[in-house]
């Protein structure tokens, strides 16, 4: 039985080494067949709004190329530009456009050794590109910058190339990059009725409207974070229904706001409304969070 044992073991170490060996052969003939390609990582999108009054105002994204070759494939970045219109009384469409080509020259060593740049176009010159006017977009559209990687040896990749294991998670490479138009807003008091429908607050849920870069928080305060000799009861006022004020002054170049959802976005509720008392839409229960259609223009 130990000889039998013996070379039964034998033969299974020789099949073990053969297949090893076969599989080998595989996986390096598919290694070798294969060409690797290059992504560019977002490092930190650092402005996505542009205002129609301010020619000068700017999409700005830092990024990180990386390649097979640690880099050194990289030729150079275009940045392609896009309206998609959100109004229906422009129905704008045009063809993307080339707003200008950064060289390898521009990208510096980042912290890891591979080349990194602030990729930037202005409003001016993407309308430019697409031969737009005043009269063709308006604030709440959309334009979509593209960035589009070349690399020397005569190779492109863009939007069309990132797959889902790209386009998010720690490449965050998704080329495309949605920039909001905005425009210099008509100064005066707006206001913002905040309803809880559960009765106890927002309990992280705010309204943020950042002026000239400085925030101001709306909400309805949380009932559970509040004195309990104090706070009453669940489904009172203060903790189910206020309404606030906000000043927007005069010369404000630019005002943005955006929704952040709490503990319990699903009670949460509000309706903003401008100056003169006219409506922007009520939002909620669960508003989706981010930047709001919040525009009122001089």
């Amino acid at each position: 039985m130990k000889n039998i044992f013996k070379i039964f073991l034998s033969g299974l170490l020789v099949f073990s080494f053969n297949s090893c060996e076969d599989s080998n052969t595989v996986v390096d003939q598919v290694v070798a067949d294969t060409k690797a390609g290059a992504v560019l990582r977002t490092i930190e999108v650092l402005s996505n709004t542009l205002n129609n009054n301010i020619p000068s105002t700017y999409f700005s994204v830092e990024v990180e190329e990386q390649d097979d070759e640690g880099g050194a494939l990289l030729a150079s970045v275009d940045i392609y530009v896009a309206i998609r219109d959100l109004t229906p009384d422009n129905g704008t469409t045009v063809a993307e456009a080339l707003v200008k080509t950064i060289p390898a020259s521009a990208f510096t060593a980042g912290p890891v050794g591979l080349p990194r740049a602030v990729l930037t176009a202005t409003f001016g010159e993407a309308e430019a590109a697409m031969g737009l006017n005043a009269s063709q977009h308006s604030a709440g559209d959309l334009f979509v910058f593209e960035l589009r990687l070349n690399l020397t040896d005569g190779r492109t990749y863009g939007a069309k190339d990132a797959s889902g294991i790209i386009t998010g998670g720690y490449w965050s490479s998704p080329y495309l990059y949605n920039t909001l138009i905005l425009c210099s807003p008509k100064p005066g008091d707006y206001s913002i009725r905040m309803i809880d429908n559960y009765g106890d607050g927002w309990q992280g849920s705010n309204v943020t409207v950042t002026m000239d870069g400085v925030d101001t928080v709306l909400a309805i305060g949380s009932y559970w974070d509040a004195d309990p000799g104090t706070r009453g009861s669940v489904g009172d006022t203060q903790w189910s229904d206020i309404t606030e004020t906000l000043t927007i002054p005069a010369g404000t170049i630019e005002a943005t706001w955006e929704f952040t959802g709490g503990s319990y976005p699903s009670e949460v509720e509000f309706e903003i409304f401008a100056p003169d008392g006219t409506s922007f839409g009520y939002f909620g229960p669960t508003p989706s969070p981010g930047l709001l259609p919040i525009t009122l223009c001089l």
